[in-house]
């Protein structure tokens, strides 16, 4: 079949190369010609695994091209994907359509054949029935608004497109051509489908809250082991082996009960403030106003390490030498938006140490958002003469540490364990003094 994607980022040059990948005549389309170029040249500009090789793969094989174009777009296929970014405002809890609407409001006039807009991204509900009426009055032919919301991990962005968890597509069972409009993504799906991937119909309001009450469950079981690592530090005990207790429940599960410096990137802190937001316009702001401190325990998080760091090197970070080592918001991944590992680089270097930060992927977006940090090109660099070595992403490449790896190049054997992911054992039994979250 034929479709188009619209929107490069993240989500969508990830969707347009899996759709190619699974068979389909696919465009990307985007208004920076600078992206466009790029993936035309089979350059992707993040970093996700795997992603590469399928773009490279699919451009060669002339299932897969890239444009500005929105004519071109319109003319190639009936089925358009929406995968733009909805932002937060500025200053605001909302999410930004503006991104989304602008999508509409130049494809519906160019639109040549009853066509149906199935939007990918993650959007306050009531959003795709809105989008629908504006489609409407803009085309010149029927158009249709469906909504088939993503749940890719960053990481993990390829796999879970090509093998996701469960599909789900909202429509409007009002519309005559609901039927034709679930025909044609079942159509496009049709490898999942037959893969035995779940398919869930619903109307276009719960397929839009699908994602965002997904993100704000995960956020709150994130929060919860978070907070309760507090109490865990509070009472001695060990937050670690508790979150093992619990994950044999199967009603919770031990998956994100990793007490850590919590949450971040481009999604789950954005999602949860929109929900709140798109909630309260409803008059159902108390019924979500938990999140608020799912939020706030988050963010108290970055806070606790800082005072952490200050507290291993005596008191004060005033001239301190700090390594941190982790930038990005997550391991396999580039992404630095609202990361909890920049921030508490940038935080610390505001309380006047000289922080070094090292991380496999991130440097390049990590120098874009905080050119005043020093950043190394390698964990030994990160740590030469540092007083107290920060482990805030979990990279393997962290994780694989041990003590002799660092213990000629550092000035103190401190070591602050923002995620749980080291030994500990093996750090204090070689004189390490080492620190976690909720393991005191």
């Amino acid at each position: 079949m034929r479709c188009t994607v619209f929107g490069t980022g993240y989500l969508g040059a990830t969707h347009a190369a899996c759709m190619a990948e699974l068979g389909h005549d696919v465009i990307g389309v985007d208004v920076d010609p600078g992206k466009v170029a790029k993936l035309s040249d089979g350059v992707t500009p993040f970093y996700e695994p795997g992603l590469e090789a399928v773009l490279r793969r699919n451009l060669d094989a002339g299932r897969l091209r890239f444009t500005t174009s929105y004519a071109e777009a319109a003319a190639h296929a009936d089925v358009h994907f929406l995968g733009v970014g909805t932002p937060q405002k500025k200053g605001e809890y909302a999410a930004d359509l503006g991104y989304v609407h602008a999508v509409v409001d130049e494809l519906a006039p160019l639109l040549e054949r009853p066509s149906v807009i199935v939007g990918k991204s993650t959007v306050p509900v009531g959003t795709a029935a809105a989008l629908g009426e504006r489609a409407r009055a803009l085309a010149p032919v029927d158009v249709e608004v469906a909504w088939n919301p993503e749940f890719l991990r960053e990481g993990f962005a390829v796999r879970d497109t090509l093998r996701p968890d469960r599909l789900v597509l909202g429509v409007d069972p009002a519309r005559g051509a609901s039927e034709w409009v679930e025909q044609q993504v079942r159509e496009l799906y049709a490898d999942l489908l037959n893969a035995d991937v779940p398919f869930l119909l619903t109307d276009l309001a719960t397929a839009e809250l699908v994602k965002v009450s997904a993100n704000a469950f995960l956020a709150t079981k994130i929060s919860f082991i978070n907070a309760v690592s507090e109490v865990c530090d509070a009472t001695g005990a060990d937050v670690t082996v508790l979150a093992d207790a619990l994950g044999y429940d199967e009603r919770i599960g031990r998956r994100f009960l990793n007490a850590g410096i919590g949450f971040g990137g481009g999604c789950l802190p954005k999602d949860i403030r929109a929900f709140m937001a798109r909630a309260g316009e409803l008059g159902a702001g108390h019924a979500v106003a938990f999140l608020r401190e799912v939020d706030n325990i988050n963010m108290r998080r970055r806070t606790k390490v800082v005072d952490m760091a200050a507290q291993a090197v005596g008191g004060s970070l005033l001239g301190a030498n700090v390594a941190v080592l982790g930038a990005a918001f997550k391991p396999e991944s580039d992404d630095v938006r609202d990361s909890p590992a920049l921030n508490v680089a940038g935080m610390i270097q505001l309380n006047g140490a000289v922080v070094t930060v090292y991380d496999p992927k991130a440097l390049e977006n990590s120098r874009r958002v905080f050119p005043t940090l020093n950043y190394a090109t390698s964990v030994v660099e990160a740590c030469e003469r540092a007083d107290v070595v920060l482990v805030l992403t979990e990279w393997d490449e962290f994780t694989a540490l041990r003590p002799v790896d660092l213990e000629s190049v550092v000035r103190a054997r401190r070591i602050i364990d923002g995620r749980n992911c080291l030994d500990r054992d093996v750090w204090r039994k070689s004189g390490w003094v080492y620190a976690g979250l909720g393991t005191s």
